[in-house]
């Protein structure tokens, strides 16, 4: 089904080319400064602050950068797990012990990510998580996430729902990433909140 989009409005696939091209003017500089702010206004979301368990990510390129969040919430003693790409771009899960347990995995001639290493946990262990950090490349005021299109988030989300799970939902961008509207289709589902370097924009009422 196509996505539904106003008239006159840049579809997903063109949407999603000027986000990644104005990120890849990024320089190393503005990515160690962001996710140090990033990582700040993460931790002040009380859905973080009183989780026990967390499904994040982490970041490659130009993605807002996850890795200090990602060790900020392992030193408050949270379990954090991270995905693991399969084949079919569903995603497997592992938990998180430092920098060091994560290896390159190059997946086909698609891409390279730090996954995590040792026991794999499998698809179903994101339902046991109180937050979930998505990645995408915008959002709109309805909370309404762009992602890449790989589909694999669409997997989590649907999981989440067939598992009766109601973790609090939360992406992670740049300001200038949270915009008006991006066309959404039926599968799509709101975030309860934002974070970017700059502070959180939240939508609707929480989990």
């Amino acid at each position: 089904m196509r996505p539904i989009a106003r008239p006159g409005e840049p579809d997903k696939r063109s949407l999603r080319r000027g986000f990644l091209a104005v990120r890849s003017r990024l320089t190393a500089g503005d990515l160690r400064e962001t996710s140090a702010a990033l990582a700040g206004r993460a931790l002040e979301l009380p859905e973080l602050a009183e989780a026990g368990t967390v499904a994040a990510y982490v970041s490659v390129g130009s993605e807002p950068g996850t890795l200090a969040l990602l060790d900020a919430l392992r030193a408050r003693g949270v379990r954090v797990l991270l995905p693991v790409l399969l084949p079919d771009n569903d995603l497997d899960w592992g938990a998180y012990a430092g920098e060091d347990s994560l290896a390159p995995v190059r997946h086909g001639g698609r891409m390279t990510l730090l996954e995590p290493v040792g026991e794999r946990l499998g698809p179903d262990a994101v339902t046991t998580a109180d937050a979930v950090l998505l990645p995408g490349l915008a959002v709109d005021a309805r909370g309404m996430r762009l992602g890449r299109g790989g589909g694999s988030y669409d997997r989590v989300l649907a999981r989440l729902e067939r598992a009766g799970a109601h973790p609090a939902l939360v992406v992670l961008l740049y300001d200038s990433e949270v915009v008006e509207h991006v066309p959404e289709e039926p599968h799509d589902r709101p975030v309860h909140a934002v974070v970017t370097p700059s502070g959180v924009r939240r939508f609707g009422q929480a989990p």
